[in-house]
């Protein structure tokens, strides 16, 4: 089988391409490599695959429809797995614009390129972020998702409809992957574990954001791997997945568990609550379970510890 991974060379596309090649699976990874943070994280994140004769990489955007129609085209994959997207909450809110046309009209293109290459199978990656504040816990995929807080929470649920306008018109096979917080080796320097992680390590003030109460569903990389391979092959129409670990974490927690990972005692700035925050994520995994035969192997405290080792290794 040949799958297309779009933002391959990212952190969840990278673990995901190891683990196709480790199936002995053809990829291809289409992504850009951009700015957002030193593309050279992504340079060594596939530097390994490079001399798998299964690898194939293309350098490019998803907006380009020339070059995703060639690459359909010439490469005749079986399955898209669609994680190419401008990630964060606060960058979304300083320049919106950009994420509306990389997150809702490169799917379009990823859509429209498939429907005419007559490709039927699709994994998309949204987010936990389109739950926005609910009040009832954990999070269900029937719950109402109308009240995003975030402009990237709005173009992932942009996302997801777009897909399923597609599924109906088209007939389309697509599985949405609500992502909730995914962590692990390898992951971008914005997220918060590597940024906790640098400024423990070099004594620096660690900013904390409201009282400490908030909590986040942390998911570990290989979890999350595990489900979306679990979706390759499999026939739903139309279905919307959360993946979370269903062990929400408070950040008061999260920073006490990384300060024992790492054997240091954290510096404590507190920090008013930033805008676009929600106040708790935690999955229902229910779904996960009964279509996916799927559920999380892993709890955070287990995996810190070798998460310090490798960022320790790579990044300091």
């Amino acid at each position: 089988m040949k799958i297309l991974i779009t933002g391959g060379a990212g952190f969840i596309g990278s673990h995901l391409a190891g683990r196709l090649l480790e199936e002995g699976k053809e990829v291809v990874v289409l992504d850009d490599f951009n700015d957002y943070y030193n593309p050279k994280w992504k340079e060594e994140n596939t530097e390994a695959y490079k001399k798998n004769k299964n690898f194939k990489l293309f350098r490019g955007d998803i907006l380009d429809e020339t070059l995703v129609d060639e690459i359909l085209k010439t490469e005749r994959v079986e399955t898209i797995i669609h994680l190419a997207a401008r990630a964060g909450v606060r960058p979304s809110m300083q320049n919106p614009a950009l994420y509306q046309k990389v997150n809702v009209e490169g799917t379009k293109v990823i859509l429209e390129a498939a429907r005419k290459h007559g490709i039927k199978n699709i994994i998309l990656a949204s987010s936990s972020s389109v739950y926005g504040n609910q009040k009832k816990m954990p999070c269900s995929e029937d719950d109402s998702v109308d009240n995003p807080a975030s402009p990237y929470a709005a173009t992932k649920r942009e996302m997801e409809l777009l897909a399923k306008t597609y599924h109906n018109l088209y007939s389309t096979n697509i599985a949405c992957l609500r992502f909730f917080t995914v962590y692990g080796e390898g992951g971008r320097p914005d997220m918060a574990l590597y940024i906790f992680m640098e400024k423990i390590a070099n004594g620096e003030e660690v900013q904390k954001f409201g009282d400490g109460s908030s909590m986040r569903d942390y998911t570990y990389i290989g979890d999350i791997v595990d489900g979306i391979t679990r979706c390759i092959g499999k026939n739903f129409g139309y279905e919307i997945i959360n993946l979370g670990n269903n062990s929400p974490v408070s950040l008061n927690d999260f920073i006490a568990a990384i300060e024992k990972a790492t054997e240091k005692k954290a510096k404590i700035k507190e920090m008013p609550k930033q805008e676009g925050d929600v106040e708790k994520t935690w999955a229902d995994i229910a779904k996960a379970k009964r279509l996916l035969g799927w559920e999380p192997k892993t709890l955070l405290e287990e995996n810190l510890a070798k998460i310090v080792l490798w960022y320790k290794k790579y990044r300091l």
